[in-house]
């Protein structure tokens, strides 16, 4: 039993290292779009073009093709996430034009309070007291993040793209969770491309020609925020407690707020900070509620975040 327990503990300890390094890296995600000086449909293009060719080459080398399970049902299923997914990168990533990385970042966030209202509205899932108390209290920290003032037309414009990135992630999430049996690498992979073709029509090939130092931006986003980021997040699930996962899913927000502070020198008012907490904690409750002591198997598929993350994020 002792042997058990300490083989354990070292799974978790390992897990939480990867999943703390995954979201560390989510966290300068802000910087590598906004250096790159590319529109967003183009990062997003060629994030999921470099993004494929280096989780395709891992899953490769892993042997992940045999045996895959895809079957034509869970190849449409994720490929309509993978839709979903891409454009909740689009819209992120024009919130990061429109605002501040940090204020974009902390916005996105209320991902898991969109989420609960689309179970609902879709799956006619029963809100509970607890449920709509924290939907409230994210709600009102949003309202104090936002700062909204009417004549600041690009924090509300950003703080809508956000909205709309948080709730097509949710959309990916409902969608992915409905495919079992297939490795979340692969399920990433036909994500990313999924995207290539769904983007190809948006991507303004011409506007590259001058982009010289930013290939190496937009190449780490392909390797780094996609590739690399989704092998340590996924195997991290494989070995933490689902409370866990949402406790150091928030060091993908702190990271981000830290690095937008440190690089370009936004940072969030005192008020939009009062609300920060509430949505971290907010978040952290709901997450928590779902089910405390589930272990994500590592052929359990998740969602790529955006930075799922995977997030993915």
């Amino acid at each position: 039993m002792t042997s058990t327990t300490s083989m354990t503990r070292t799974a978790q300890n390992k897990g939480t290292a990867q999943l703390t390094a995954a979201m560390a890296l989510s966290g300068t995600l802000g910087i590598f779009v906004v250096e790159s000086g590319a529109s967003a449909f183009n990062v997003v293009f060629f994030r999921v073009l470099f993004g494929a060719l280096a989780l395709g080459a891992y899953a490769f080398a892993r042997g992940y093709f045999r045996d895959h399970g895809i079957t034509p049902r869970k190849l449409g299923l994720a490929a309509l996430g993978g839709a979903f997914i891409v454009f909740n990168w689009v819209f992120l990533f024009k919130a990061y034009e429109a605002t501040s990385i940090s204020l974009a970042t902390v916005v996105y966030h209320t991902q898991p309070f969109l989420l609960v209202l689309l179970s609902a509205v879709i799956f006619r899932e029963r809100l509970t007291r607890q449920q709509l108390m924290w939907l409230a209290t994210a709600f009102g920290g949003l309202v104090l993040v936002s700062g909204v003032r009417p004549g600041d037309l690009g924090s509300l414009t950003g703080i809508g793209f956000a909205l709309l990135a948080a709730l097509l992630y949710g959309l990916s999430t409902l969608v992915t969770k409905r495919i079992t049996g297939v490795r979340p690498h692969l399920i990433a992979l036909i994500q990313v491309l999924v995207g290539i073709p769904l983007l190809l029509p948006f991507a303004n090939f011409g506007a590259m020609s001058g982009t010289g130092a930013g290939w190496g931006w937009l190449v780490g986003l392909g390797v780094i925020h996609t590739g690399l980021m989704y092998v340590l997040m996924y195997a991290a699930y494989a070995k933490l407690p689902t409370a866990k996962i949402a406790v150091l899913a928030f060091t993908y927000p702190a990271v981000a707020m830290v690095a937008d502070w440190a690089v370009y020198g936004h940072h969030i008012g005192l008020v939009q900070a009062l609300g920060v907490p509430l949505i971290v904690l907010a978040s952290l409750k709901v997450n928590r509620a779902k089910s405390p002591m589930t272990v994500v198997s590592s052929r359990t598929p998740l969602p790529a975040p955006a930075p799922a993350v995977p997030t993915g994020r």
